[in-house]
């Protein structure tokens, strides 16, 4: 409990400006198939993309919602640098997979790099409620790419 006391409700307008950012390529997706688009395949893990998508809500929600007040303010520090690595290797993925490209290595860029990017903002952030979600989150979305596309 003590813990929360920590945290009040605001907004942070560069959380949701990182969802937007990591969410882009996947509007493109929903809306232009990619040639050899495995991604459209149904899923075989059903319940764990059900826990991946309420732990999103919540990981967004809290990382736009509550702020940490013992956070400073937002700078360029090691960690965002590396958000800002995760998202633009993130998006390289997304156009090696509109190249044609499903490999590993593509699959799991598409996978670990924006969970990456939202733990890590978390971190910097000092949200830990956030990055219990983004891990339980990031655990289940490597487990839908690994056994949907690599296994």
């Amino acid at each position: 409990m003590r813990m929360l006391k920590k945290y009040r409700f605001g907004f942070d307008i560069w959380a949701l400006l990182l969802f937007m950012a990591i969410m882009i390529p996947n509007f493109i997706w929903f809306a232009i198939p990619a040639p050899n688009d495995i991604l459209r395949a149904d899923s075989i893990t059903g319940n764990v993309d059900a826990v991946a998508s309420v732990c999103q809500v919540l990981m967004n929600g809290s990382l736009c919602l509550l702020v940490n007040q013992e956070r400073k303010r937002i700078g360029i520090t090691p960690l965002i640098i590396s958000v800002f690595v995760c998202c633009s290797l993130y998006f390289a993925s997304w156009a090696a997979y509109y190249l044609g490209m499903t490999n590993a290595v593509v699959i799991l860029g598409l996978t670990i790099l924006p969970c990456l990017a939202f733990v890590l903002f978390a971190v910097d952030r000092k949200n830990g409620i956030a990055v219990v979600f983004a891990v339980i989150f990031a655990v289940c979305h490597l487990v839908y790419g690994v056994m949907n596309f690599i296994i």
